[in-house]
This record gives structure tokens, C-alpha cells and sequence, in this order.
């Protein structure tokens, strides 16, 4: 299925303002939709185009590229080996796993200063070192995220257009919607949670209704990610981060712990190889924000940090990992919230996605307790204007906010607005804004 992506209207914008003036880069992880959105967007936007998958390319097309003095040739042999007619200013062409040819991606500054046709490149892993050795990166290129289907898109895709709409209209005036309707809401975005964004798994769920399916569906894309790991990091270790993110969020500590995962590992080695991960789009990194204000980039704490996965449905998948497959019976128990188990974990991993997705970095901060041992924690700090939002998320219907208060009594200066993000309906209590989880979106 072709399912809708918000990110279609922008590269809208790209055609019409830049007139092939760059080309469009689509980033993001493996599976979430690239391809598949560009050869859509060619299709519906341009007379004619030609798909370059450099992943199965032959040796000739990759050739092609190695020489760009008569690109008069190199358009003829493009044409005749597509089977494709390009038209001057009406005509794309998409480079496709792009990484897989850099030379491709190098001749971007030529083949835009040529101006007869317009491109699209798409891949992941863009910036490991091995992808982008001996080439210019070019600076012609538009970039833009593609991340797995937020919720708005997952409700379109199982036809609801009017859901997202009326919810915003309650978070933006704080409307209560009632007991019985914030239940079905709830029960409608775990489904999102364990179905996940991925296309593929959200097409075999609607397709089949069926989960142990979908879990299989998710489990072969975890294999294709454990596969680039092992790309960016021949020793496991990446794969070994990677596979503990479930377990480490489930400690509830102030951060991820990498010495529970490997030994003797140098911290700088670490960083290196949790810089390619993030390249990859499969991870999200939430930094300690030292100091919890405006322009919190320049107080991160880079040994200090929090792992989270691109996709909560993955997540699932990837914290029962050790079964054989994940039963109807457990999809069942998560989705009606009866699981023994604690999902903070859980909740936490999508408001990190839904965050990241809007487009914000990702901060907490964390700091003693007077009175004892523990910390408080703010799970994730948002700069808005010149102030901070604090949020803390919880996975239950509880009110209590300790840790909102306690940064209060820090930084109330420094705040905009308070949310605590739970599973009850919106309201306020004081100052604080109690937002149900599916409302994070807005925010």
C-alpha cells in the first residue's frame, strides 16, 4: 500500500522554490518509506523519470558515473538502459540507496549546474566514513528526514481523518473529552505503539489483522538493522548498544549505562560508534542538559545520555526479542494495558519518537534528592521562545509530579509551561498542563 506522508508537501515546496536548483536528499532509516515516496512523488509530479537503485544497479550504470565530461552521453545511456524519455525541466532522476554509489552523489554539483532535469537521492547511512571516503560531499543538495509514520499519518492510513483534528482542538483549549472517549483513545494509540510506523508492518496489520504476522514483519527489519551495525562496527559492539536499549530504559536510570553492556570499552570509541548509529536513524540520543535553559546544545553532557529506538513498534518487538515471536496473547495484554510487566519504559520510548519526529533535540536533566539517595528527573526538556517546557511522562493515570516540582522550585523562572504526559484526560492542575500521551503531537 501507498500510505500518505506529510513529508510529500515539502518536497512540494523544494519543486516549486528551487526550480532544480538542488537536488532533494531524503535521509532515514532503513524500511521507513524513501523509496517508495520518491518513485510516488516522480510519478505524480513529472512527466517522466528514471529510478536508479544503486543497491541492484549494473556495473555499466555504476560505471557511468565515474566519468562526468559529456553527461550529452551519460543522459543518452541513462535513457536507453531505463527505457525511459527524459524531458528538459519536466523529467527527475532518482538516485536511490545512493550510498551505495558515492560518485553518484558527488556528481550532484554537475549534473544541478546542468539544470535539464531535477534529482532525488535517498539512503541511509549517509555519513559513515566508508560511504563518503575520497568524494566532495556536495552542497547542492536540499536535505530533508523521513521518519517512520507518525500517528496522524497511522490514523489515515486506517482511513480516520477526523480523529487528529479534534484532538487538537482539546489540547489547544484544554478540553476535557471524557472518561469513555479518553479510554478509546488510549486503546487506539497502543495499537500505533505496537504496530509501530514502519510502512511494511502497518500494511501487514491491514492487511492481515493479524499480530504475530506483523511481529515478524518487525523482527526481519530489527535483522536488516543488526545487519548495518555490523557495517558500522565489525566487533558487535554497535549491535550489543543497540539490543540493550530496551533493558537499559527499564532500570530507570539517570542514563545509559555502556559498562553493562561492554567492558573496557574507551569512551571516545564508544562515541564514535554511537555517532554512526544516530547517522543511521535507528536510535535517538537524549543528552543530560547540565544546564536545563534555552540553547541547551551547548550544556549537553556527551558521556551522559539516554538511548531510545526510532520506532516504539520495533521497540516492542526488540524487548521480547528472546521469544521465538511475540504471541497474540502478550500484543493483546499491551494493547488493553493489562500487562504485569512496567511500560514506563515504554511510554517514555514514544514520547522520545513522537519529540524527535516534530523535529526537537532531545534533553532531560536530573538531580538529588535532599532527603535521599534517589533523583528527581525531568524525562524531556522543549525549548520554546525563550523558555524551557518540562515534561515528565508516566505510564499510568497518576497525578503526582514530584520531579515538576522540584524543577520548579529550581528554574521557575526559566519556564514556560508544565506537562505531564499520562494516561488520563487532559487538564489542568495549577499550572500544569495533564496531557494524555496521544496528545504529545501538539506540543
Amino acid at each position: 500500500m501507498i500510505f500518505e506522508r506529510k513529508l510529500y508537501q515539502k518536497m512540494l515546496e523544494w519543486k516549486r522554490e528551487f526550480d532544480g536548483k538542488t537536488a532533494l536528499l531524503i535521509k532515514g532509516a532503513r524500511r521507513v518509506g524513501k523509496s517508495t515516496l520518491a518513485e510516488e512523488f516522480a510519478k505524480n509530479e513529472y512527466e517522466s523519470y528514471i529510478l536508479i537503485d544503486f543497491s541492484v544497479a549494473s556495473k555499466e550504470v555504476h560505471s557511468l558515473f565515474e566519468d562526468l565530461s559529456d553527461l550529452n552521453y551519460l543522459f543518452l545511456r541513462l535513457q536507453m538502459i531505463y527505457h525511459v524519455n527524459l524531458t528538459e525541466r519536466k523529467s527527475v532522476i532518482i538516485f536511490d540507496e545512493v550510498q551505495m554509489q558515492p560518485l553518484a552523489r558527488q556528481a550532484i554539483k554537475h549534473l544541478v549546474k546542468d539544470h535539464r532535469y531535477d534529482y532525488i537521492e535517498t539512503g541511509s547511512l549517509l555519513s559513515i566514513k566508508k560511504n563518503i571516503k575520497d568524494i566532495v560531499i556536495p552542497s547542492e543538495e536540499t536535505r530533508m528526514q523521513l521518519y517512520p509514520l507518525d500517528y496522524e499519518e497511522f490514523r489515515w492510513a486506517l482511513g480516520d481523518r477526523v480523529t487528529m483534528p479534534l484532538l487538537r482542538i482539546a489540547y489547544e483549549n484544554v478540553r476535557p473529552l471524557g472518561d469513555d472517549l479518553n479510554r478509546r483513545m488510549l486503546r487506539d494509540f497502543r495499537l500505533y505503539m505496537l504496530v509501530g510506523g514502519m510502512p511494511q508492518a502497518v500494511d501487514t496489520y491491514i492487511t492481515t489483522n493479524n499480530m504475530s504476522m506483523v511481529d515478524q514483519v518487525k523482527r526481519n527489519i530489527l535483522e536488516l538493522y543488526e545487519d548495518d551495525f555490523r557495517k558500522i562496527d565489525p566487533t558487535g559492539r554497535a549491535g550489543m548498544l543497540f539490543d540493550a536499549i530496551p533493558a537499559e530504559l527499564n532500570k530507570n536510570a539517570s542514563r545509559y549505562q555502556v559498562s553493562s553492556v561492554i567492558t573496557g570499552e574507551k569512551e571516545e570509541r564508544v562515541r564514535e560508534i554511537l555517532a554512526d548509529m544516530q547517522d543511521s536513524m535507528t536510535v535517538y540520543i537524549s543528552y543530560h542538559a547540565n544546564n536545563p535553559n534555552t540553547g541547551m546544545a551547548f550544556h549537553k553532557d556527551p558521556g551522559r545520555y539516554k538511548l531510545f529506538l526510532c520506532d516504539t513498534g520495533l521497540f516492542v518487538t526488540l524487548a521480547f526479542k528472546d521469544r521465538d515471536f511475540t504471541d497474540n496473547e502478550i500484543y493483546e495484554k499491551l494493547l488493553n494495558d493489562k500487562l504485569s510487566t512496567n511500560l514506563g519504559y515504554l511510554y517514555e520510548n514514544m514520547v522520545a519518537q513522537m519529540l524527535r519526529t516534530a523535529g526537537n533535540e532531545l534533553f532531560y536533566y536530573s538531580f538529588p534528592k535532599e532527603t535521599s539517595n534517589h533523583n528527581y528527573e525531568v524525562d524531556f526538556l522543549l525549548a520554546r521562545k525563550n523558555k524551557i517546557c518540562p515534561l515528565e511522562v508516566k505510564s499510568s493515570g497518576y497525578r503526582t509530579h514530584a520531579s515538576l516540582d522540584a524543577f520548579q522550585g529550581k528554574f521557575s523562572e526559566r519556564i514556560r509551561k508544565r506537562y505531564l504526559i499520562y494516561t488520563r484526560d487532559i487538564r489542568k492542575d495549577t499550572d500544569i498542563i495533564c496531557l494524555p500521551v496521544y496528545m504529545v503531537p501538539f506540543l
